[in-house]
């Protein structure tokens, strides 16, 4: 499966900067990959590890703006169709199969 993050932030303060800031680097050192401009995707082993991410954006989440989650799973985000540009090389580095277990 893939957590799928969308957020608009406000950005228009140094304050607000420094929050979006914060959280862009929190969705980054939790695993997450940029897909676009704030549209961020994590690869999740299950539904149960879904909701434990979603606790921990809730969590970390800033009081303005707007952030929304989407789970699908590995064969529904195949389906995406690029209508333009091109895929970026992070992106195309993550697999799904590239799930580890511990």
């Amino acid at each position: 499966m893939r957590l799928l993050v969308f957020f608009d932030l406000p950005v228009a303060t140094k304050t607000e900067r420094k929050i979006y800031s914060g959280f862009r680097r929190f969705l980054l050192n939790d695993g997450y990959y940029m897909i676009q401009f704030s549209v961020y995707g994590r690869l999740c082993n299950h539904s149960e590890d879904v909701g434990k991410h979603e606790a921990r954006l809730i969590a970390n989440a800033p009081q303005s703006g707007s952030i929304r989650t989407l789970a699908v799973t590995e064969k529904q985000y195949a389906g995406i169709k690029i209508l333009s540009g091109k895929k970026k090389e992070r992106e195309k580095g993550v697999k799904g199969y590239q799930i580890s277990f511990f």
